[in-house]
């Protein structure tokens, strides 16, 4: 797909996302929906750049989604750090440690790297409870409390007010889509696609391996950490349940309803998900079973997501009108 089309749908997600809480901004419940979309979208969109676009089949997006938030956290908390510059130093930090994992997966391949970075993910939450949590800060198994709200140009920017909440979101995930996008058509995207497609290959057209790899580690952990941060200060509270499967279930079932490589079918996929996730409450702890049977079944009826039905009816549309000629 073209940048143009690209930033096209993108444009027309966010416009009518952004005209939404004019009709529901004082229902708080579906207020709180759309701020989680937009979180969840930048979390699943860089989820889609490192798998879908480049190849590495890492499963650490959620790890650094919680590095970044208790960063932001605890840099605040601890260190008095207004929430803003908290933020970004929270994504710096995040990136650090996105490049230092990437680093070993640069001799690893396929389900190796998903297997070391499936470890992390699964370490993370005894190391945010055990001594090591309680030396950087994280308060152990009692988490973090009292989490500052957001402060800037004399507004703050909590859970207390959703709706301009809402819209500081949507500029933040607005800018980290628009990053997204002017990476995937730069020439970083095209040697993303030819070290997926042949590695062997795209070394031969001068291509560095090792240099675009920790690029991409470096840029999806950033813009994840620094959503991460901006989830801290939302909620307030951070717990060591951040750091649990059901989140991982919700990204890979965004992934296939949008449509893995599909990019922006991603971000449909967010808002779609996120939505079923919070109608599915009711069920407890049968919601997870429900969703892992969702993508399951996607998998086998939709195997290129949302864009790809897109892509059939708009190559059907055009067969019609070439035949009608």
């Amino acid at each position: 797909m073209s940048w143009q089309r690209m930033a096209a749908m993108l444009a027309v997600i966010f416009s009518v996302v952004a005209i939404l809480p004019l009709f529901v901004g004082d229902i708080r419940f579906v207020m709180h929906i759309l701020i989680m979309c937009l979180i969840w979208t930048v979390v699943a969109s860089c989820w889609d750049v490192i798998m879908g676009f480049a190849g590495i089949f890492s499963f650490g997006q959620v790890a650094f989604f919680v590095i970044g938030a208790y960063a932001s956290a605890i840099l605040s908390v601890s260190l008095d750090i207004p929430p803003v510059y908290a933020m970004f130093l929270a994504a710096a930090i995040t990136a650090g440690i996105g490049i230092l994992i990437g680093l070993p997966c640069l001799r690893l391949a396929g389900p190796y790297v998903a297997l070391l970075t499936f470890g992390i993910f699964m370490t993370l939450q005894p190391l945010l409870r055990g001594s090591i949590g309680l030396a950087i800060g994280s308060a152990g198994s009692r988490g973090l409390l009292t989490i500052p709200p957001i402060e800037l140009f004399g507004f703050t920017f909590s859970s207390a007010e959703l709706v301009p909440m809402f819209y500081f979101t949507l500029l933040l995930t607005i800018i980290c889509s628009a990053v997204i996008v002017v990476v995937l058509k730069s020439y970083w995207g095209t040697a993303f696609l030819a070290l997926k497609d042949s590695e062997e290959f795209a070394v031969s057209l001068g291509v560095s391996p090792i240099k675009y790899k920790l690029m991409v580690f470096a840029l999806t952990s950033f813009l994840t950490g620094l959503i991460g941060g901006l989830y801290a200060h939302y909620v307030g509270v951070l717990s060591t349940r951040m750091v649990s499967l059901d989140i991982l279930v919700m990204l890979m079932v965004m992934m296939v309803i949008g449509g893995i490589g599909q990019y922006p079918g991603v971000v449909l996929g967010a808002f779609i998900t996120v939505t079923l996730n919070e109608l599915l409450a009711p069920l407890g702890p049968y919601r997870l079973i429900a969703m892992g049977g969702m993508v399951v079944i996607l998998v086998l009826l939709l195997p290129d997501g949302i864009m790809g039905v897109f892509r059939k009816l708009s190559f059907a549309r055009l067969k019609t009108k070439k035949r009608s000629q």
